[in-house]
């Protein structure tokens, strides 16, 4: 992709409805997942399990994908035609994953749907990591680079506003006579539209052939020398302190968010309501759709707003500080018979997740040229990989935790009123958890050192640099041509 600094409106749209697409796919498995326990009998460590083995393997398979998207050599780009198959892959395996049936048996839909996990987790990572690139190589400007993310993160996040109903959908009995016959169904409306959705950046996001590009070989025959030189390109971009705050403090942030995520519908039924899913109606929707609206149309425009204000760590400092108080305010406000209480923390709760990537993909780019400046070489496949990477091993770890929580504070599936001491556990870690990490978070970022003067100085280097290539090639063609005889026509 040729970048510039200001990047056509219906670009950035393309490129968020790939986000919607690489949001949905997650969004929808953290609502269906609930019907491995609730339904379908899984206990807590087949979910630990499920949820960590796939999502390790997707994060082992993202740096190598990153590789091959940076090597890439086609009149097509470097990223295009892999998000149209990750697209197509993704999709098709995500409806294929959730066609789970009671009367096969628990050991049966554990083995089927661990087994269609990494099919699934292998598409997006063919996907998500070219499709991440693209977005990094849209615009060289520092504050265009938020603007981009912004819009991509605020079309992302319907799908939060969306996934919650299924909720609604998958427990309303005129509708489905259990959960998992709707789960079946809904999923296959997810996968075709969303896979739509994901092969729209591929359709229209332009791209420069690379065919003529000075990369490394994608052949079978050295692709020992290629994983060889995947683990160097992991290794020198991670020796980048910059990144590596970058990468720590979204772990700690998004995965300790992520291991208590699941817990809500748990905290809603069984604290709120005392296990009955259907009184619960629609209050676990109503906790995640308005906090993604909430997220929609205040956090992300007003992060934004404050990144060119007070610059892009001040912006990050200050909304992962407010999450703090919404955390804190849970604790306090889920109240069994007054649902509607926890809403009011919902607009505080909501800066921690909606104000993460807003600013970290924006800063990620920042820290891509100063790799470039350090380093000579342009690596957006790879540094998003090793981005995404942390994001998602941490998100297996999380997996593995919320199973793990479960069990530990001895929540069982097969009781219709939970112990006390399991949903007041479940409460702890809800608040607690996500404290912890949002305060490593802020202690790691508070001498991050990319301002904006600094990112600006990177940049004017940048471009010293590659006029100086185009004017030593000039001239080296000049003199290689300064002889020739052409015939006269």
């Amino acid at each position: 992709m040729s970048k510039t600094s200001k990047v056509p409106l219906g670009q950035k749209m393309a490129f968020g409805v790939g986000m919607l697409a690489n949001q949905m796919f997650p969004a929808a498995i953290s609502i269906f997942i609930v019907v491995l326990v609730q339904d379908l009998g899984f206990p807590g460590w087949m979910w630990a399990v499920v949820s960590v083995g796939p999502r390790l393997f997707d994060a082992i398979t993202d740096p190598i994908m990153g590789f091959i998207s940076d090597n890439t050599k086609s009149k097509w780009g470097r990223r295009r035609q892999y998000v149209l198959i990750g697209a197509i892959v993704m999709g098709i395996s995500f409806v294929i994953m959730w066609q789970l049936f009671r009367d096969n048996g628990i050991d049966y839909n554990f083995a089927y749907f661990f087994f269609w996990s990494f099919v699934f987790y292998l598409g997006l990572t063919i996907f998500s990591v070219p499709y991440v690139a693209m977005g990094y190589e849209m615009s060289d400007d520092f504050h265009e680079r938020t603007n981009i993310m912004a819009i991509a993160q605020w079309i992302g996040q319907w799908a939060w506003v969306i996934a919650p109903w299924f909720w609604v959908i998958m427990y309303d009995t005129g509708l489905f006579e259990t959960a998992d016959i709707a789960v079946r169904e809904l999923a296959v409306y997810v996968g075709i539209i969303f896979a739509l959705c994901a092969m729209v950046p591929a359709i229209f996001i332009k791209s420069k052939s690379s065919v003529n590009e000075n990369y490394s070989s994608l052949t079978i025959q050295n692709i020992g020398g290629s994983l060889k030189e995947i683990g160097n390109g992991f290794v020198e971009a991670f020796k980048s302190k910059p990144f590596r705050k970058l990468c720590i403090s979204t772990f700690f942030i998004f995965n300790a968010f992520n291991t208590v995520a699941g817990f809500t519908f748990f905290i809603i039924v069984y604290y709120l309501f005392n296990g009955d899913a259907g009184e619960a109606g629609i209050w676990p929707t109503l906790f995640g759709s308005l906090g993604a609206l909430v997220t929609t149309f205040l956090v992300i425009p007003l992060v934004a707003k404050m990144s060119k204000i007070m610059g892009k760590k001040k912006a990050f400092m200050v909304s992962q500080t407010i999450s703090l108080i919404g955390y804190i305010m849970f604790w306090f406000l889920f109240v069994p018979g007054k649902p509607y209480m926890f809403l009011f923390a919902l607009p505080f709760f909501s800066f921690g997740i909606g104000g993460l990537f807003t600013i970290m993909m924006s800063m990620t780019a920042d820290v891509i040229d100063l790799d470039e400046l350090n380093t000579g070489k342009r690596r957006e496949g790879v540094f998003g990989a090793i981005y995404w990477w942390m994001t998602k091993f941490g998100f297996a770890i999380a997996g593995g935790l919320t199973g793990t929580i479960l069990t530990l504070v001895g929540f069982d599936t097969a009781l219709e009123v939970q112990p006390e001491s399991a949903i007041t556990g479940l409460r702890l870690f809800f608040s607690g958890l996500p404290i912890v990490g949002t305060l490593i978070a802020l202690y790691i970022m508070h001498d991050y050192d990319i301002t904006e003067e600094r990112a600006n100085k990177i940049r004017l280097e940048l471009d010293k640099r590659a006029k100086a290539k185009t004017h030593k090639q000039t001239n080296t063609f000049k003199k290689e041509t300064k002889n020739e005889e052409y015939p006269v026509i």
